[in-house]
């Protein structure tokens, strides 16, 4: 235990109050007395840390020795609590508690514990000019009482450190506000419970951390086996308890320490509920089964990595707990005009319009103060700024991520929701080719003791199978070919047999493949095709990959599967026919998304999958994962027709008396394109038309059917200068005569200037009515000229309406996606747009129509349409 205390040197014993950690300070300034000021003012702050531990931890006397001898200072600081193993916390620049050792780890020339029948000594050495400290020796001492062991699965080691952290945290700043200077309890939290949550914090890192030690995280996820004392589980409920008051303290403002975002409060209550149930006997439930839990989390669970994020191919952005852009991929710079390293480093609203920062600043803030997410998980339409000062109307998902070092990164994808219009003059294909982003100062963040195996350093045999899997991928953009093809490298090289499963638009699980090394090997139909839909009680090794966890390593012990579920007994029943005696399955996960699994197996008990293969196997279908996403979007962008529809929105016209704006949104809840559409267009008297229309379906047809009645109606509106009525009902007569099958609704309408005042003359066709917002704030629907859809009767005849819209006031046209949702009649929702259009009427135009996307865009399960029209007042400028 280094040095033996020379004899004679004297110790100063201390009671375990907060005002003599300063005492052991004074104590060792004194006892050191001539030494090198800078070694003494070292001693005496290591010495003040260990002594803060004794007060907080052992709760006992603490006795000080300090000591030179040749210049080198020594220091020893007991406690009598040798039951109580020291729990050293990793170097994480985001915790606000447990650095205690860490300075001593990294300050002393050589240090260390020792633990006696009746003491424990934690003792340090200063020596002038020393070099770097070794490893740490720190030692855990187990309390020697019985042990349970409880089964910990699927643990994101990522979100521990974190839930770890913010824990630690909390007791500390309770402890801090626990009494007012007259001794009076500030916190509403009992001493007694405090003290026993304290203890039960450290049992349980002290256990989680010899657990971890033994294991070898091979992946994102950790399946732990964590003996706890018996009798644990009334302390470990108190700390449960304790921590959930804090919580709210903080909600409150009542701490310094933020109060847990979801994910973090999630994972913490499943944590401590599966120590306290597991002792008390209850069964073993993995954090990526738990119901309702994983669900507060994004469902990647590996830690966040820049080097991901900046690969991704959808457009990404990260951001920490400041604001401040910490990573940026090249398709979200060249979507809003800049170099990824230009943006790294600044503020998030450099992205955002004007009158959109101070709404994002209020709701961060109000997210991180209060720990409730009012976006996080959903899709929310809004403008980002382009470098030039262009508005791009985008899709916004924001998720948080846990890094290795503690903390907690917000990642937004942005999808843009119509193609944004050059800048006059400046050619849309001549962008310098954007730079790569610097490399990322936080580095890879992979679990500790597999950070240095990667694909560089493995044996030849698996640089060949990175290689091969790699090329079979890329010789097809056929995604159940490539699976195929690279299941049958598996095969040759790793597994005995291997199956590829993904899952498809709505969710459901579908095997793409299975190949056997042996060819002559007999498949039945039944083991292909689609699985049973994924319920609660699928608790086998699939389903939880599919939730997040894995790469997982099966052997015979737990069984390969169980018949738990349908999922689960049609796993059982493909390892029965084919064998079995170890396997891994891996996620395919990409874009911070898994999107199916690969599961390889072998078959002879001489030669199994060990834990040393998983972080090979993990890299290598990291690298297939991100091919099979590659040719995932190639075929999507090939089959959507959704550049058809886009292409076909109009760009709109200057007019010297009127001010114009639209917006498109596709539906956040599916893939598929619809009918539909704006349009504005000039007619030859020099009159602008305004169009919105919705043909019926949401599919490829529908789109079809919507370009050909956009192009019928304005080929009839320009060959004839009759009113809207009359150019509906000749709509309604040629799409009648031309595609009986298919019905719209749609509103067409002309503005006329009539002596400086500005007239519309319009008609409808099943349509919900244009809205009419006044300037001071009015707002009523016209609902003249109302006839029945296209495609119903083309006989009918059709009424015209005419309305005088006073300058500064507000033409909205718009579909029924805007308001339309499930469980509130039509009714209440017109006047809820109603409303909220009449509050932003002094609003600019394009403002206008962003509040109307953000208010209700948002998870709206149609696409959207909208236009607005304006009449400027008569001496405004053009």
């Amino acid at each position: 235990m280094g040095s033996p205390v020379p004899p004679g040197v004297p110790s100063w014993r201390l009671a375990p109050e907060p005002e003599n950690v300063a005492a052991a300070r004074s104590f060792v300034r004194s006892a050191l007395d001539g030494a090198d000021p800078d070694l003494v003012e070292t001693a005496a702050l290591l010495a003040g840390e260990l002594v803060t531990n004794v007060v907080l931890h052992a709760r006992t006397e603490a006795e000080v020795w300090a000591w030179t001898v040749d210049g080198q200072a020594h220091v020893r600081v007991a406690d009598r609590r040798p039951d109580r193993g020291l729990v050293p916390h990793g170097r994480h620049p985001y915790a606000t508690t447990g650095r205690g050792l860490a300075l001593v780890e990294e300050l002393s020339a050589g240090h260390g514990v020792h633990s006696g029948a009746e003491r424990k000594t934690v003792w340090f050495e200063l020596w002038p000019g020393a070099p770097v400290p070794p490893l740490s020796p720190w030692e855990t001492v187990a309390p020697s009482v019985a042990r349970v062991g409880v089964t910990l699965s699927d643990v994101p080691h990522a979100l521990y450190g974190a839930a770890q952290q913010h824990g630690e945290g909390l007791l500390r700043e309770v402890h801090l506000a626990a009494a007012d200077p007259g001794g009076k309890p500030g916190t509403g939290v009992p001493p007694r419970d405090l003290v026993v949550a304290q203890d039960a914090s450290h049992l349980v890192s002290a256990c989680m951390t010899a657990a971890v030690e033994r294991e070898t995280p091979d992946s994102a996820t950790l399946s732990l086996r964590v003996a706890f004392p018996a009798d644990a589980a009334p302390a470990v409920a108190t700390l449960r308890r304790v921590l959930d008051e804090a919580d709210a303290l903080a909600q409150q403002g009542s701490l310094l320490t933020l109060p847990a975002l979801p994910q973090i409060r999630a994972f913490r209550q499943w944590l401590l509920d599966q120590i306290t149930g597991q002792l008390s006997g209850g069964p073993a439930t993995a954090w990526t089964l738990a119901p309702g839990l994983p669900g507060a989390v994004s469902r990647d669970l590996g830690p966040w990595d820049p080097a991901e994020a900046e690969a991704a191919h959808v457009p990404t952005v990260a951001a920490d707990d400041r604001n401040r852009i910490i990573a940026v991929n090249e398709a979200a710079a060249s979507l809003v005009g800049w170099q990824p390293h230009e943006l790294v480093g600044q503020r998030l609203t450099v992205l955002m319009p004007e009158h959109l920062r101070h709404r994002h600043l209020t709701a961060f803030t109000s997210l991180l103060l209060t720990g409730e997410p009012r976006i996080l998980g959903r899709s929310v339409p809004v403008p980002a700024l382009h470098r030039d000062g262009r508005q791009i109307p985008v899709r916004l998902a924001v998720q948080t991520q846990e890094a290795v070092d503690g903390r907690t990164v917000f990642v937004a994808q942005l999808s843009a929701t119509t193609a944004p219009p050059a800048p006059s003059g400046a050619p849309s294909d001549d962008r310098p080719a954007t730079r790569p982003a610097p490399p990322s100062p936080h580095g890879r963040t992979t679990p500790r003791r597999a950070r240095g195996l990667r694909a560089g350093t493995a044996a030849p045999e698996w640089l060949e199978l990175f290689a091969d899997t790699g090329q079979a991928l890329a010789g097809t953009l056929d995604v159940d070919e490539g699976l195929r093809r690279t299941c049958h490298v598996l095969t040759r090289g790793l597994a005995d047999w291997c199956t590829a499963d993904l899952l498809d638009e709505q969710g459901r699980l579908v095997r793409v493949c299975i190949v056997h090394r042996d060819d002559r090997v007999p498949i039945a139909e039944e083991h292909f095709g689609r699985f049973p839909p994924l319920t609660a009680d699928a608790r086998g090794p699939l389903p939880r990959v599919l939730r997040g966890a894995g790469p997982l390593l099966l052997t015979d012990s737990p069984p390969l599967g169980r018949g738990h579920s349908r999922v689960d007994a049609r796993q059982r029943a493909l390892v029965d026919r084919l064998g079995g005696s170890s396997a891994v399955v891996a996620p395919l996960r990409a874009q911070g998304r898994i999107f199916g699994a690969l599961t390889l197996v072998r078959v002879r008990d001489e030669h199994p999958f060990t834990r040393r293969d998983v972080p090979l196997i993990a890299e290598l279908v990291r690298g297939i994962a991100l091919g099979v996403d590659n040719a995932r979007l190639h075929q999507s962008v090939h089959s959507s027709a959704e550049q058809l529809q886009r292409a076909l929105l109009p760009t709109l016209p200057r007019h010297e008396h009127l001010e114009l704006a639209a917006r498109y949104l596709p539906s956040s809840a599916t893939a598929e394109v619809g009918g539909d559409w704006y349009d504005v267009f000039v007619l030859p008297g020099g009159e602008t038309a305004l169009v919105v229309g919705d043909v019926a379906g949401h599919d490829l047809k529908a789109a079809v059917a919507m370009s050909a009645l956009r192009n019928m109606l304005r080929g009839i509106a320009v060959d004839r200068q009759e009113p809207p009525g009359d150019v509906l009902r000749r709509l309604d007569l040629a799409s009648h005569t031309l595609d009986q099958r298919s019905t719209a609704t749609c509103v067409y309408g002309v503005v006329k200037q009539d002596g400086g005042a500005t007239q519309w003359h319009y008609s409808s066709a099943g349509h919900l009515p244009p809205l009419l917002i006044t300037p001071s704030g009015g707002a009523r629907y016209l609902d003249g000229g109302r006839g029945v859809l296209i495609g119903m009767d083309a006989d009918l005849p059709r009424a015209s309406a005419r309305e005088s819209l006073p300058p500064g006031s507000t033409l909205l046209l718009f579909t029924d996606g805007l308001i339309e949702r499930r469980g509130e009649s039509l009714g209440d929702a017109m006047t809820r747009l109603g409303r909220h259009a009449a509050a932003h009427a002094g609003d600019p135009l394009e403002v206008f129509c962003d509040e109307l996307v953000i208010a209700f865009g948002a998870d709206t399960t149609d696409d959207v349409a909208l236009l607005a029209l304006r009449p400027t007042p008569p001496d405004a400028p053009a």
